[in-house]
């Protein structure tokens, strides 16, 4: 979190002060308060000094605006999940933490340069039906322009009851004039399973996006309607999940797991957050082969999942390393309306395990927070005996190497040129086919290449900073005449090397142009299926899945497939290299 910025060192004195007062408050909460007098002679300090400075500090102070940032600085020096959330935040802290539902159009907005872009609208909902679409620039709602105006604004402005009417000015590109749309609000339910369908070899594929209310039942209905299939295994797709409520995740493993069973435990500092949580219900499908994936950015609730059906041996995990988040967290009511989301326990898998990666009760002399040390990770057993470890995320059983982009492919995108084709491509074609039969031509290509050519997609390769590196040196050591001749010859080569690059790089790009073109007719469901035949961790799920034989061997830690060694180790099983 940034530092405030204005009157820096009264702030600071602020901050400290806010800091002991308020850290005395938390300790006062608990029973285990030693002593009572110290207690009351900070908080009583601490008030003085809050009230002094609110009543003579030489410039206007405001009293909430600096409590605010007191509590903040508290906080920070914490963890990143311990944090406060004013009257004014409470909406958006239930919608991103708790509820998948809220009043509004159906779509992302984004601002570039002080345009406000529809990013994606989503599918059957108001906006997509008014034929808002990616790309539309927002002119005005209900008559009040948009300049000057942030996302947050913009996108309160579109939030609204259910049933009522907002109108929208917008420019599409491709057409000259200004075009009025009207959209109904309407209750706007984002799914916790945005996907779910069959593969090949009657495989069924659930997709996962967060551990939102009702996730765990989304995932059941999934599973019912997939069995209607003759299922042979399921993927569990875990990817990019950041986690949610921790109850959901336990529903979620009791679908594979026995009833009575471990999946998580909970340690707190107070013995009241302490806490065992079993499968309470007999399984829905105890015995499907089944496989999850897990990436750098699954956390949280994603890795009880994956670790807790990990360590019971009822699932192979596949993908990448996890993103090791071992902590939990639970919201307490304050004085008006407020609220304060607090750490207060850290969670173990069933082999006793946690997987935090960051330890923040240790940071290094500029306060940076340190890693768990590779000295203190430790070895668990699997319920047959495997090996797992702690202390840094959920290791998978089977390692896929992450599929990393090149640099030209990271600007096209990040640059918006990517988006702003496929925006051109859509006005330009009224129908394209399934995602699964999608493929850009040769033709297609070639014309993404005549629309880059009219704009600037400038970009530095770790070769031309290298060269920038050598001739600053060369100049301090007065050697750049010498080597001058040599030095233009190079930097031209690099330089020709780097227009090839929307060739040498094509399938990749092609890949990624496909997906936001796919996008554009059929969502953001047509853009995950269009990936699937790209999807190495997707296709290595499949590989396990139709081999009985190499499944067994992965579960029991025998044969050529086992679980990845201790964290700095080679990943010997791994498979993309």
């Amino acid at each position: 979190m940034n530092n405030p910025s204005g009157l820096k060192p009264v702030k600071t004195k602020i901050r400290k002060g806010i800091i002991v007062g308020a850290v005395l408050i938390s300790i006062f909460s608990f029973s285990f308060v030693e002593d009572l007098f110290q207690v009351s002679k900070n908080l009583a300090i601490f008030s003085a000094v809050y009230k002094q400075l609110s009543i003579n500090y030489v410039d206007e102070v405001n009293p909430s605006e600096v409590m605010k940032t007191g509590i903040d600085a508290m906080l920070e020096e914490l963890d990143p999940y311990t944090e406060y959330i004013p009257e004014s935040d409470i909406e958006d802290y239930k919608l991103k933490y708790v509820s998948t539902q809220y009043g509004g159009i159906g779509a992302t907005i984004s601002n570039r340069g002080g345009k406000v872009i529809v990013a994606e609208p989503y599918e059957g909902f108001s906006a997509q039906k008014a034929d808002l679409r990616a790309g539309d620039e927002l002119l005005a709602i209900n008559g009040i322009e948009l300049k000057g105006k942030n996302n947050e604004q913009v996108s309160s402005m579109l939030k609204g009851s259910k049933g009522t009417a907002v109108k929208l000015l917008i420019q599409r590109p491709g057409i000259a004039k200004p075009k009025e749309i009207n959209i109904i609000r309407e209750e706007i339910r984002q799914a916790n399973v945005p996907y779910y369908g069959m593969l090949d070899n009657n495989v069924g594929y659930i997709k996962l996006d967060k551990f939102l209310e009702n996730s765990a039942k989304e995932v059941k209905d999934a599973l019912f309607e997939l069995r209607k299939n003759n299922l042979n295994g399921l993927v569990l797709d875990l990817r990019f999940n950041g986690g949610g409520i921790l109850q959901e995740a336990v529903k979620i493993v009791n679908l594979f797991v026995d009833k009575d069973v471990t999946v998580v435990i909970q340690k707190g500092r107070n013995n009241e957050k302490t806490l065992s949580y079993k499968t309470f219900n007999s399984p829905e499908e105890p015995d499907l082969p089944l496989v999850v994936l897990v990436n750098n950015r699954s956390a949280s609730a994603s890795e009880i999942v994956a670790g807790s059906l990990q360590d019971l041996d009822r699932a192979v995990v596949i993908g990448q390393r996890s993103f090791g988040k071992g902590l939990v967290q639970q919201t307490f009511n304050l004085p008006y309306n407020s609220l304060v989301k607090v750490t207060v326990a850290k969670y173990y898998t069933p082999s006793g395990r946690c997987i935090q990666a960051l330890d923040y009760t240790h940071r290094d002399s500029d306060g940076i927070v340190l890693k768990v040390a590779d000295s203190l990770i430790t070895e668990y057993k699997t319920k047959t005996g495997r090996s797992v470890y702690d202390g840094s995320g959920i290791y998978p059983d089977i390692f896929v190497k992450p599929l990393k982009y090149s640099l030209i492919t990271q600007t096209l995108a990040s640059q918006y040129h990517i988006f702003d084709f496929a925006t051109q491509y859509r006005i330009e074609h009224a129908s394209i086919p399934d995602p699964k039969n999608f493929k850009l031509s040769d033709a297609d290509y070639d014309k993404f290449i005549a629309f880059l050519s009219k704009r600037d997609y400038n970009y530095n390769t770790r070769t031309e900073r290298l060269l920038n590196d050598l001739r600053d040196e060369a100049d301090k050591e007065n050697k750049y005449t010498d080597i001058k001749q040599e030095f233009d010859a190079l930097k031209a080569k690099v330089t020709y090397s780097k227009k090839n690059d929307l060739i040498l790089f094509k399938e990749e790009i092609s890949k990624v142009l496909e997906g936001e073109i796919v996008s554009r007719y059929y969502f953001g469901k047509g853009r995950l299926k269009q990936n699937f035949k790209y999807d190495n961790e997707l296709s290595e799920s499949l590989k396990v899945i139709s081999n009985k034989s190499v499944l067994a061997s992965i579960l029991s830690g025998e044969g050529t497939y086992k679980s990845i060694g201790k964290p700095g180790e080679d990943y010997s099983a791994s498979v993309g290299k």
